[in-house]
């Protein structure tokens, strides 16, 4: 089906370019490293038609009328679940927002109970983010509902990833041969694991630049036994910086910091703080993303993360649109 045919994408023919979208396998979302190059692109140019909306007066359309979408998030969240109840809000979805503190997990129900009493009300897709890497799998081999990973651990965050891409694409148009640059705690950031993944189609070259004690051990060996050869590491931001077209810090997780992987803040400021004086090195048109939560004065600069070349802000509002985009494929693109 494609959109300029009766069904749910009806409601949105006229904004959208009508990609088919009759490739489309995906029952779940729950990483990128199962997505083809086709089925990322297709979401980018669905994502595309929801900035469209996004930019209307009313921000509504009936195309997910009559579905209802659920979030249950077990980590705090502010970007991310906010996105995904306004994407299935603007879509026209009804929504039931869950507290894990204050529902029956609480009171010591598993958390497939938990999944299980959302799908016997019969949502339409589950939004679920957990602390424990690989939950979000476990919870699509005992559901029939489709489930959206709002990321797990320090697994995956696959919908952050697409947004990521999905600016870098709208900022630089074709991606190949140009340079990214991920700084910071990689050992635990689920971001950066689906940007690897998420950007190994498009012919970019990504760096990871941390301390030692911030890569995942055997790293290397997985990229090398993935065929991630678009991916390299480097410990000197400096040098990593050179040329680099787009530069993404990432959260020091100072919750996670607490068996000494870095030695103390000030240190980690001064080796890898992206500020005015570093991003000097970078391509003169170098832009700047973070996923958020930032800790200013840490990772990343006031005048970094609030100047003419920070895309953050932009990234926020991108996260809606392509957040429609997965909601669309997953609940309304095939009249599941």
């Amino acid at each position: 089906m494609s959109l300029s045919e009766p069904g749910p994408g009806a409601a949105i023919r006229e904004t959208l370019p009508g990609p088919s979208i009759d490739f489309w396998k995906h029952r779940h979302v729950l990483d990128l490293d199962d997505f083809s190059r086709d089925e990322t692109d297709l979401v980018f140019e669905i994502a595309e038609g929801m900035v469209e909306i996004l930019d209307r007066d009313v921000k509504k359309v009936p195309t997910l009328r009559g579905k209802t979408i659920a979030t249950i998030f077990f980590e705090p969240s502010t970007r991310t679940r906010a996105s995904f109840e306004l994407a299935a809000k603007y879509l026209g979805a009804d929504t039931i927002s869950l507290d894990s503190a204050k529902s029956s997990v609480a009171k010591g129900e598993s958390l497939i109970d938990s999944l299980r009493t959302l799908q016997a009300l019969e949502v339409d897709a589950i939004i679920m983010r957990h602390p424990c890497s690989g939950a979000p799998y476990i919870a699509a081999r005992h559901l029939d509902t489709s489930i959206i990973n709002a990321g797990d651990g320090c697994h995956a965050h696959p919908s952050q990833g697409l947004l990521d891409i999905f600016t870098m694409k709208q900022q630089l148009g074709d991606l190949k041969g140009r340079k990214a640059i991920i700084i910071g705690d990689i050992m635990h950031s689920r971001v950066a694991r689906s940007n690897i993944w998420g950007t190994r189609h498009y012919g970019m070259k990504l760096v990871l630049c941390a301390p030692p004690t911030l890569i995942p051990r055997g790293l290397t060996e997985m990229l090398e036994k993935c065929s991630l050869d678009h991916v390299t590491i480097e410990h000197n931001l400096d040098t990593a910086i050179e040329n680099a077209d787009i530069v993404m810090p990432l959260r020091l997780q100072k919750e996670r910091q607490q068996s000494g992987l870095i030695s103390n803040l000030r240190e980690y400021i001064q080796g890898y703080q992206v500020n005015l004086k570093r991003l000097a090195g970078a391509k003169p048109d170098v832009l700047v993303m973070h996923p958020g939560p930032m800790n200013e004065g840490a990772e990343i600069s006031h005048e970094v993360a609030y100047g003419t070349r920070s895309l953050i802000e932009q990234q926020v509002t991108n996260g809606v649109a392509v957040r429609m985009a997965l909601l669309y494929l997953i609940a309304g693109g095939k009249n599941r």
